[in-house]
């Protein structure tokens, strides 16, 4: 446990600012000397970022692809790589769309109604990348990509959708499950097998400034109270 008034500076993936909030929150009341700094943006973007030695001691990526590169390219040890959880996708729609997206599934994107489909860029966005391979996987989305309004996270793709500036979107389901969402929508989880298994893992990066409290940080996140605050927002754990 970090015993002296330190700094963790951690670069987040958009769609763990839910469940991440909830979990500093905790983290915080136990560990009163770590004054915690969250920054939320695509993994992508974070990684650039990281490459050109942005000031994050920690990094939370929406995939393990982004660390693994960080270690390859020697800003950070293998030893300091972990995975946190699992995330899936969900196809959601406001509770007031006449889309039958329970129902419909993933049929829903061809839905009239659905005149622009929200998701993350899959330029620098993972979740943006799981959503272009379901449709790819269910043949949908030569029909729909010129109806596909990009988001600079999934984050955002989720509040274009509420926003009522995109129809429908292809979100998180820690988004969908999110309190600031629950109860404004419904949702339909994609299958498991129609994405790459999104995998979610970080790292602690080689210029961290108190190794102590940004291992403390990631104990927390892997311990069974980060666990359980992960997996109310929707990520699975590895061995599920």
């Amino acid at each position: 446990m970090a015993t002296e008034p330190s700094d963790v500076r951690v670069a987040a993936a958009a769609d763990l600012k839910f469940a991440l909030d909830e979990a500093v929150d905790v983290f915080r009341a136990q560990h009163p000397n770590v004054k915690l700094q969250v920054t939320y943006g695509s993994s992508g973007n974070l990684y650039a970022q990281l490459v050109n030695h942005a000031p994050f001691d920690v990094f939370l990526s929406a995939d393990v692809d982004y660390p693994h590169r960080l270690v390859r390219e020697g800003l950070a040890s293998k030893g300091d790589e972990f995975v946190y959880g699992v995330g899936r996708i969900v196809i959601w729609v406001p509770r007031s769309s006449s889309i039958d997206v329970e129902k419909l599934g993933m049929q829903s994107l061809l839905n009239p109604a659905a005149r622009k489909i929200a998701i993350a860029n899959p330029r620098h966005a993972p979740y943006g990348r799981a959503a272009e391979a379901a449709m790819k996987s269910a043949g949908v989305y030569e029909q729909v990509k010129d109806r596909l309004v990009l988001g600079d996270t999934v984050l955002q793709a989720g509040q274009f959708v509420e926003s009522g500036n995109a129809d429908i979107g292809i979100i998180s389901r820690s988004h969908a499950l999110a309190p600031s969402l629950r109860d404004k929508g419904k949702f339909w989880e994609v299958p498991l097998d129609a994405y790459p298994r999104r995998v979610q893992g970080g790292v602690i990066l080689s210029w961290v400034q108190s190794r102590s409290a940004a291992e403390a940080l990631r104990n927390f996140i892997l311990g069974e109270e980060g666990r359980t605050i992960l997996r109310r927002f929707g990520f699975d754990s590895l061995e599920e």
